[in-house]
């Protein structure tokens, strides 16, 4: 009987790892050509992308739009495969300064059904796209072998000295994708900008996706995001909603992924790759959700 059920638990291992879905976001810090001309940047930044089955990729600074087709040749030749595709926003900002929110996903693993920026929702009461310095790139996936098949990602990366706002703007953005879609599975990621000098913690609790029980923040203000060793922030986050969805995360999923100690790099060394460590969580694989049940 132990033997069984060590079986079975190694079995659960397995699946779990083979068919769960590993979503990341990461702010990659001006991403442009210089770093899509640095081999080892790009050679490192390919390992911690490999890793993700999508990937929200922020701080996209290319005027000249090579550095992304760069990193999906790369992928697609350490996968050895053509597996990974792309979708990527305009570049947005208010001023000069400008950005691209990229989607990075294998295309054997989920379909990504539709894109719309929070402007093209069309809910005027709650469209208020002018409080966003860039405003949020909303995608919707379909994973078929996850328990959870159809979830809203709300990709976003707040303005530093508006991430206070920007962040209670996002619970309309979130009212607004509920109510296109009529779904209660939504993901909010990104960097939010949601701690140390940007934010407060009397305000982060005045919140509404605080406030709110429904809304689950899979990574901690206790948790740090950042390189710098001098450092110990929570700018970037994962938020999700729904119970199907809840119930769907693999529990103790979500973390930064600590790229300077898995890949034994000095902090100059991951700093010229970026000052964010990815955060990532993964899905539940179908057979994992079943095999719990039974057991």
């Amino acid at each position: 009987m132990r033997s069984l059920l060590l079986i079975c638990i190694v079995g659960i291992c397995f699946l779990t790892t083979a068919l769960s879905l590993k979503i990341c976001a990461f702010n990659v810090q001006s991403f442009g050509e210089a770093k899509a001309n640095n081999k080892r940047v790009m050679g490192i930044l390919t390992k911690i992308i490999s890793r993700c089955d999508l990937s929200l990729i922020q701080e996209v600074r290319d005027s000249k739009g090579e550095a992304i087709p760069t990193l999906l040749k790369n992928l697609n030749r350490f996968e050895k495969s053509n597996v990974y595709s792309h979708l990527e926003s305009q570049r947005l900002g208010k001023s000069t300064y400008k950005e691209q929110y990229v989607y990075i996903y294998r295309k054997d693993v989920l379909q990504v059904k539709e894109q719309v920026y929070y402007h093209e929702l069309k809910q005027p009461e709650f469209n208020n796209t002018e409080m966003f310095s860039r405003e949020p790139f909303i995608i919707r996936i379909h994973s078929p072998t996850t328990f959870v098949k159809n979830l809203i990602i709300i990709g976003h990366h707040s303005c530093p000295r508006k991430a206070m706002d920007e962040m209670e703007e996002l619970f309309d953005v979130f009212q607004a994708v509920r109510k296109k879609w009529k779904t209660e599975n939504v993901m909010l990621l990104g960097d939010l900008n949601a701690d140390c000098g940007y934010v407060t913690i009397k305000g982060l609790k005045k919140l509404r996706l605080k406030n709110d029980p429904k809304f689950l923040w899979l990574i901690t203000d206790e948790q740090d995001t950042t390189v710098r060793d001098k450092t110990h922030c929570a700018y970037d986050r994962i938020i999700v909603h729904g119970k199907t969805l809840i119930s769907g995360i693999v529990p103790d999923s979500a973390q930064p992924f600590n790229f300077k100690r898995e890949f034994s790099l000095t902090e100059q060394e991951a700093l010229e790759v970026s000052d964010h460590y990815p955060v990532e969580v993964d899905l539940k694989s179908t057979h994992h959700y079943h095999l719990r049940n039974e057991l």
